[in-house]
């Protein structure tokens, strides 16, 4: 099956564009920027050599119904989206910052509190938790937003006190994350899912407006349980049944490879890429309760362009 690494074409007034571990940015005359979602699969901050068919889509389309489903909370930068991978909005200073929010004990923080860590970007996690149990409210653990490599935790007191972000704004920030992990787990519990932890990232646009950017609630940003059998599973201490990139953390771990240095990525089959690429498909069909409908991926890239094109002159 084909799969979109990388696009190669220049668009009419471009200026700039930036490549970073899934997404390719085109910023365009007039403030206009063009956000392609390739089908790169990152993990552990590290882009692996193979890319996953239809994981651009997929990505693209869950994140806008999920910014269409959280535009009364707060302002995004979506303007259009001419072609299942692609978006196209207004161009803003986005914060260095991700906003990482948490319901319950998993991925990353699990792994810290595993090692005896109890304090996670300043926020204090209890004694006595045990993986995947739900935090007594949420917390918020951000991450610098690193432009190579690793992201790396942050506290609050950090952002405000080197000036990543004006005390005034990371409150507003905070107000916003913890308003769209509302609904998002809201949006979720309509699939029975429970929304798990993700990242939100937001931007100011010229005139000085807070905008939600990048995806949200998507696989790759967020984590999700079933919420049948949540209960019996964590009382039995079994594993969670989840809709998230992490079998794919959990595979790469089992093979030796957590992105630290010295470290090579396993080799994978394709027979693993089509397991994965069939398991994001049921992470959208999950996610938006809607059946996955494959757009032709015979020449991508020349579809990519076209759309593109054919959007710029009508607009």
């Amino acid at each position: 099956m084909n799969s979109l690494l990388a696009t190669n074409f220049t668009l009419p007034g471009q200026i700039h564009k930036y490549t970073g571990k899934v997404r390719e940015v085109i910023t365009l005359e007039d403030d206009l920027l063009v956000m392609i979602a390739t089908d790169r699969l990152s993990a552990f901050d590290v882009v692996m050599p193979k890319g996953i068919p239809y994981k651009g889509q997929i990505l693209n389309q869950i994140a806008t119904q999920m910014l269409e489903a959280t535009k009364d909370i707060v302002p995004n930068w979506l303007e259009a989206t001419p072609d299942p991978c692609i978006s196209i909005g207004k161009r803003c200073k986005p914060f260095k910052v991700e906003m990482v929010i948490r319901g319950y004990m998993s991925g990353h923080a699990a792994r810290e509190y595993k090692l005896g860590k109890r304090i996670l970007c300043g926020v204090e996690m209890p004694e006595g938790m045990k993986e995947n149990d739900a935090f007594p409210s949420p917390i918020i653990t951000p991450a610098t937003k690193a432009e190579e490599g690793h992201d790396e935790d942050i506290s609050r007191e950090e952002i405000i006190r080197q000036g990543i972000v004006s005390e005034i704004d990371y409150i507003q920030l905070e107000k916003y994350t913890r308003a769209l992990f509302q609904r998002g787990t809201e949006l979720a519990a309509q699939k029975g899912l429970i929304l798990v932890d993700t990242k939100y990232e937001f931007g100011k646009t010229a005139d000085g407006t807070i905008v939600l950017i990048d995806e949200i609630h998507t696989p790759d940003s967020s984590r999700y349980f079933y919420a049948e059998g949540y209960k019996e599973r964590q009382a039995a201490n079994e594993p969670q049944k989840q809709l998230s990139k992490e079998f794919v953390r959990q595979w790469l771990i089992s093979k030796g490879f957590q992105g630290l240095e010295g470290q090579s990525v396993p080799e994978m089959s394709n027979a693993y890429i089509e397991e994965v690429s069939t398991r994001y498909i049921e992470l959208y069909e999950n996610i938006t309760g809607k059946t996955f409908d494959k757009v032709d991926v015979d020449q991508i890239e020349t579809r990519i362009e076209q759309n593109i094109l054919r959007y710029l002159e009508q607009r």
